[in-house]
């Protein structure tokens, strides 16, 4: 039988107890500085030490690996810490895409992707002369939001960016994403596409909450006005969220474009679970400014399932074990190539 392997980070709890709970070994690829915290979890199986997580790629790892046919889950860490090269050269069987994990690091392919699936996006702004409104200014890949900032003019954001650069957080030659800010209620849609059935799972729906951008709100305007400091959007946290009704309609839609969008650009397509990441305004009208083509930290809050996995389950059902209940299906069924690559 297939065992299944993560990296220590991020949703590795909530991965390697669903896959437990589905009867397979676990395996964590883990940095000796978070071995002690992950020791305390008797459903990990097996820790692979390593000093960095890019040390996966080593022939010895993939080797260990292979030995106990191992299946990687995929996660933002793997994005964050990797290239997509280095994503695309792992031996071992990626759960999922992997190559649509280079769409979701490059925000101009993430960009032609989202336009193919008609998702209704904030405006993308080219140029730092170009900016008339709010904008959002971004990095690349899987930054978790830190050097994210938001920019009124060019004026401010050279500013902004120049201070970022001064303080190491971000580089001098760093490509940067600009796109008008889109006001709202934030909302994080989870969800999951098996091509074993061709059925699309709505998962639920998460906020996340970002420092120090939120403590701003808590500070009178006067001191506001003082601090010289360019606010992070560093993600901390998640919590629940649970939708109005008539707005699920809607949300299908959208991942059912999203899916076949990435079935037409990105062979083999939209495989496991994914994310459209945007906010709803005072219309109730949703705009999609990122996806993610992975399993997403949000998804934690749900270890024990969402208001709406339980519409689809009769039984607790963690995204972590939605992947693993998929592999032991494909794995029963002699169907593994079709949900790794």
């Amino acid at each position: 039988m297939v065992s299944v392997a993560t990296l220590g980070s991020h949703c590795a709890l909530q991965v390697l107890k669903g896959a437990k709970d589905e009867g397979f070994k676990t395996i964590l690829v883990c940095e000796k500085k978070r071995e002690k915290l992950y020791r305390r979890f008797k459903f990990i199986d097996e820790l692979i030490i390593v000093e960095k997580f890019s040390d996966i790629l080593n022939q010895e790892i993939q080797d260990k690996l292979k030995q106990q046919d191992a299946i990687l889950i995929p996660h933002g860490t793997l994005i964050a810490q990797m290239s997509s090269e280095e994503i695309e050269s792992i031996n071992t069987p990626v759960f999922g895409n992997k190559w649509i994990l280079r769409w979701e690091s490059d925000r101009e392919m993430k960009e032609k992707l989202m336009r193919e699936a008609a998702l209704p996006m904030p405006k993308p702004v080219t140029d730092p002369k170009d900016i008339e409104k709010l904008v959002i200014v971004k990095r690349q890949g899987a930054a978790g939001g830190k050097g994210y900032f938001m920019a009124a003019n060019e004026e401010d954001y050279n500013t902004k960016r120049n201070q970022l650069i001064s303080e190491g957080v971000i580089s001098k030659d760093e490509t940067l994403y600009i796109q008008e800010y889109a006001a709202g209620v934030l909302a994080y849609l989870q969800f999951f596409y098996s091509p074993l059935t061709n059925e699309l799972e709505f998962f639920g729906v998460d906020q996340r909450h970002e420092s120090d951008i939120e403590g701003l709100g808590r500070i009178p305007s006067e001191q506001q006005l003082k601090s010289k400091k360019v606010p992070s959007f560093n993600v901390i946290g998640n919590s629940p969220l649970v939708l109005r009704e008539s707005l699920l309609d809607e949300v299908y839609t959208m991942a059912e474009n999203f899916v076949k969008a990435s079935a037409k650009l990105v062979p083999p397509g939209m495989n496991g679970p994914f994310c459209i990441e945007g906010v709803y305004d005072e219309n109730a009208q949703f705009s999609a400014f990122e996806f993610s083509a992975r399993i997403v930290a949000g998804t934690n809050i749900f270890m024990n399932g969402s208001p709406y996995t339980t519409l689809i389950f009769d039984e607790p059902m963690s995204m972590g074990r939605r992947i693993a209940r998929e592999i032991k299906e494909a794995d029963t069924n002699n169907q593994l190539k079709n949900i790794t690559t």
